[in-house]
């Protein structure tokens, strides 16, 4: 098989149980670099959470690139050169943001927790701070601020966000309009995530676009994912991988399942369907 790129996902994908590259993933993205093949994080996270990785993996050097805000930024590792920058609008982000808490939306509120996140930081207008927005914080070292609608009008967000939990934000997501449907991509991508970007903006044009400039045809691109923000990215590559800790919906449109993230799974699919 002549794969030239392979998209990973980061949680739940690469990373195991315990948020770590096993040495088996790791020696297997380094042969697959030897070998020439692009290895590409694609992450809903924003860069300042992906950067350790990309060291650790030796995915910041000349060529490479990454991923990051599920396709709302693609960029090279090495420079910081935006390929993509795709960004929600003031507008949006103040409908988004009046969605969950102004008058009531369909005869009840949203009750969820929000927050939208630039380049640099995560932004809530939530006096008392969610529980997810501190997890989100932690997760991708990115420090939290504090402000009203209004104090956030020159900000650039790349996406917003749904957070709380399972049941409260379910219940949330039953009651969100067509219209933002047909105006954002929406993805959930854990239990506690719902993530807003703009319409132009997922993994699966990310990944088309970064093919197309590396003149590489779907059939030689792979995508490796777990979850319901990874199915764009899945759809658009000639091999798309679901791990078996994966989404059972998310299975359904795999050519591939893969061992467990927590088996090593990303270097199972590697060696198996790109190196063998």
């Amino acid at each position: 098989m002549s794969i030239k790129l392979i998209a990973v996902d980061i949680d739940g994908t690469l990373l195991n149980s315990q948020r770590q590259v096993t040495p088996e993933v790791f020696q297997a993205i380094q042969d697959a670099k030897a070998a020439g093949v692009k290895v590409v994080i694609a992450t809903g996270r924003p860069i300042p959470g992906v950067l350790p990785l990309l060291e650790e993996l030796n995915l910041n050097q000349d060529g490479d690139y990454v991923i990051t805000f599920n396709g709302g930024l693609v960029q090279e590792t090495s420079t910081g050169n935006e390929l993509i920058r795709e960004t929600l609008s003031y507008e949006d982000y103040l409908d988004i943001e009046r969605f969950a808490f102004d008058i009531e939306v369909l005869a009840n509120k949203l009750g969820v927790h929000s927050h939208a996140i630039t380049k640099d930081g995560i932004y809530t207008s939530n006096r008392n701070i969610g529980r997810y927005t501190v997890h989100e914080s932690t997760l991708v070292h990115m420090p939290i601020y504090y402000r009203t609608p209004e104090e956030v009008a020159d900000k650039e967000f790349v996406k917003a966000m749904y957070i709380d939990e399972p049941e409260i934000l379910d219940a949330a997501i039953a009651k969100l309009p067509q219209e933002f449907y047909d105006r954002f991509t929406i993805v959930k991508s854990t239990p506690f995530y719902l993530e807003i970007l703009k319409k132009t903006a997922n993994k699966g044009i990310a990944v088309t676009h970064l093919a197309e400039k590396l003149s590489l045809t779907k059939e030689e691109t792979m995508a490796i994912g777990d979850e319901e923000n990874d199915r764009a990215m899945l759809e658009v590559v000639g091999s798309p991988v679901v791990m078996e800790n994966g989404n059972p919906e998310i299975k359904k449109i795999a050519k591939y399942i893969t061992k467990s993230n927590d088996e090593s799974g990303v270097a199972y699919a590697i060696r198996k369907w790109v190196l063998d």
